[in-house]
């Protein structure tokens, strides 16, 4: 598709009389105001290689951008060219502390949902200061873990981030705390606190979750757990308990199962719980998997959901609003996490110095069609 060529001064003038937006200016707004599409949008302010547009195009999208107060760092380093457009140049780092080049080291990637969005909310905060991502797996390899990292700090890189995928504390290895650079823990913390981290809220997520089945008249109201090892099936078995605990419930051991965080286990809890003489009204699944099985359990008793019994899960995983019911869950916040890690670089301590509280991110709860008040509630 051929682009807009109109006369210089009447795409000026279509510029002019085009409203600025508010807040933000996104490329589609450029977009609009320049009178070609996002995409050349997006080819010239990104000034991708091998693309060819004409100099008068990318001299309209770079004076619409200016005119609108586009204001990405990348932008702001964008020439607006005169004979030959020669692209983008930067005249030092995006922000005080770093050179563009973040590394982002995590345990385990290509088996997890959590790490790839953890990822991407660094990306997005990282592009939008100017800088960019190397990301290294590792498998928490004693002998690879630290040739990864060696191989990202010979890079460049000006930051890292830690991330694993399992909440836990972690005992940072020493290669950690010898470097020259910013090191931010995600999903994960230490018990000297050496280094800034954030981990969901695990206890408040668990607790949110109970509370919205006792907001609906529950009393009955069992919880299929994860793993017991793992430090998010413990936190929100406490958060659960303290739910109870808040809403004057007595704790009933009866109504806690322990799964495995799979739909099988799930399906199997379920049938346990809905062998007993008193069974609950009400299901809080401790992953979106655990609810998968637990939905499949329920249908094949001849329950419906939530007209017999209500179900919430966790974690908000694509899955979750394609089931029939859609699911009631809990996010995990690893969008949010990876965001923040990037946000604590923009005036990063020295590092190695100091003791930094872990930072927990709520695990905001959305409401969809599993549940429902409680009969005669």
């Amino acid at each position: 598709m051929s682009e807009t060529t109109d006369d210089p001064i009447e795409a000026a003038r279509r510029r002019k009389a085009a409203a600025k937006p508010k807040g933000r200016v996104t490329m589609t707004d450029i977009a609009r105001a320049a009178g070609c599409s996002q995409a050349t949008v997006s080819f010239v302010l990104n000034n991708s290689p091998g693309i060819k547009l004409s100099q008068q195009t990318r001299e309209r999208v770079i004076e619409a951008a200016r005119a609108l107060g586009y204001s990405a760092p990348a932008f702001s380093a964008l020439k607006m060219p005169i004979a030959a457009f020669e692209g983008p140049v930067f005249e030092g780092p995006a922000f005080d502390g770093l050179d563009g080049v973040i590394g982002f080291a995590v345990d385990q990637l290509a088996t997890s949902p959590e790490a790839v969005v953890a990822i991407e909310g660094a990306r997005q905060a990282s592009w939008n200061a100017g800088n960019v991502l190397l990301v290294a797996q590792t498998m928490g390899d004693a002998v690879m873990e630290p040739r990864a990292i060696q191989a990202l700090t010979r890079r460049g890189i000006s930051a890292l981030i830690y991330m694993t995928i399992f909440t836990r504390e972690i005992n940072a290895p020493d290669y950690l705390y010898g470097l020259d650079i910013p090191v931010i823990l995600l999903n994960c913390y230490t018990a000297d606190y050496a280094f800034p981290a954030v981990v969901p809220s695990e206890i408040a997520g668990g607790q949110s979750s109970t509370r919205h089945l006792i907001s609906h008249g529950h009393r009955r109201i069992a919880t299929i757990t994860g793993e017991p090892w793992m430090q998010a099936a413990q936190d929100r078995l406490k958060g659960y308990r303290r739910a109870l605990a808040t809403a004057d419930i007595p704790f009933d051991p009866e109504l806690v199962v322990e799964g495995d965080w799979s739909a099988s286990a799930g399906y199997a809890a379920t049938v346990k719980l809905l062998a007993l003489k008193d069974r609950p009204t009400a299901i809080f699944c401790q992953n979106d998997r655990t609810a998968i099985g637990c939905y499949e359990a329920l249908k094949e008793a001849g329950l419906h959901i939530p007209q017999d019994i209500s179900v919430v899960g966790y974690d908000d995983e694509e899955i979750a609003r394609h089931l029939f019911p859609p699911l009631t869950t809990s996010i995990l916040p690893h969008m949010a996490m990876g965001q923040w890690a990037i946000e604590q670089l923009e005036a990063p301590p020295a590092p190695g110095r100091g003791r930094y509280p872990i930072t927990k991110l709520e695990c905001p709860l959305v409401e969809r069609e599993s549940v429902r008040a409680v009969k005669g509630g």
